[in-house]
């Protein structure tokens, strides 16, 4: 969303607060002036000359005074209590239209701290696993020109990494600003690409990364956010799994989607967890390794809702997790 938008934004909020407090306060005003006019009208009696007499001349007995017209006299004592409780009803009512004018008034700016502090954190997370990467493929550079060896494709490596956190960055700026990118991916590139990624802390971790069948469909989900999603599940995989086991994704294909399929060999996840895992901030148990803040997975389901995909749980057991993606294919 652009700085244009957010005035037009703010121009709006600020056009439906002031219509708001007027239209409130005018009927406000309008009831109220109403009931003290009624309160008069029941309260008034008549003095003067009532009904002019038979025969009677102007100025004669019975006239009540020249042109003899009744006039309406209102005790002050009957009618100021009325008039001080009206006052004070007014009051109250007025605050309330402002405390309500005041909450509508801040409602765009609560709704852009809460992107802020959700782009803030969703940019933290995603960019937290390529820079774990970047540090242990640096670690392998020192080592190997500490030993005097070769060190090109390592550093290759680090190139590739440092492409994907600057496609991961674009994409989430672009995301922030409400847009839906379009493109296709071929599946089979964009999980080697994930897994390429992670290869160094699944090393780290002492777990091993293995391919099944990946099918070579294209998705209508760009590149780069389908590497997104399988390096978050993966990611979430790998720190689940106890080290010298491994991790497989799959990918095939059905009549209208393809189905990515992760699997640890973890403890599984616990039944209380199960309906909150895609909520952001929610953490299972610890696993001992580097400690994370509960949004993979959610991102995750956020990514594959826009382009009208899903993910779930497919099936838990103290054997393992199989998590499913699932992407619409472009047929």
């Amino acid at each position: 969303m652009s700085a244009d938008d957010d005035r037009r934004i703010v121009r709006r909020a600020a056009l439906r607060v002031g219509t708001l407090v007027a239209s409130a306060s005018a009927v406000a005003i309008a009831v109220g002036v109403g009931i003290l006019i009624a309160v008069l009208v029941a309260q008034a009696r008549t003095e003067g000359g009532g009904r002019r007499g038979p025969g009677a001349g102007t100025g004669g007995p019975g006239t009540g005074g020249a042109g003899g017209g009744d006039r309406f006299v209102v005790d002050l004592d009957d009618v100021l209590p009325w008039v001080v409780g009206l006052g004070l009803v007014g009051v109250v009512v007025l605050g309330l239209v402002g405390w309500a004018a005041a909450r509508w008034s801040v409602r765009p700016l609560d709704e852009a701290l809460r992107r802020q502090r959700a782009f803030v954190s969703d940019a933290s997370h995603e960019l937290r696993t390529p820079l774990t990467a970047l540090t242990s493929r640096i670690q392998i550079v020192q080592r190997r020109l500490q030993r005097g060896e070769r060190a090109d494709e390592p550093l290759e490596q680090l190139r590739r990494d440092a492409q994907i956190m600057d496609d991961v960055l674009a994409d989430m700026l672009l995301t922030a600003e409400g847009e839906r990118h379009t493109g296709i991916a071929r599946v089979d590139d964009s999980v080697r690409a994930a897994s390429d990624a992670l290869a160094s802390l699944a090393e780290d971790a002492g777990v091993r990364l293995r391919h099944g069948e990946l099918t070579s469909e294209t998705v209508a989900v760009p590149a780069v956010t389908v590497v997104r999603m399988c390096a978050a599940l993966l990611d979430n995989a790998i720190g689940h799994a106890p080290a010298g086991s491994e991790v497989t994704i799959t990918a095939d294909v059905d009549a209208l989607e393809v189905i990515v399929r992760v699997q640890d060999r973890g403890d599984g996840i616990r039944d209380e967890d199960l309906p909150r895992i895609f909520e952001r901030f929610a953490r299972g148990a610890e696993s001992g390794r580097r400690r994370g803040f509960g949004l993979g997975l959610a991102l995750v389901r956020e990514a594959a809702t826009r382009y009208d995909g899903s993910v779930v749980v497919e099936r838990t057991s103290p054997a393992g997790t199989v998590f499913a993606l699932r992407l619409p294919r472009v047929r």
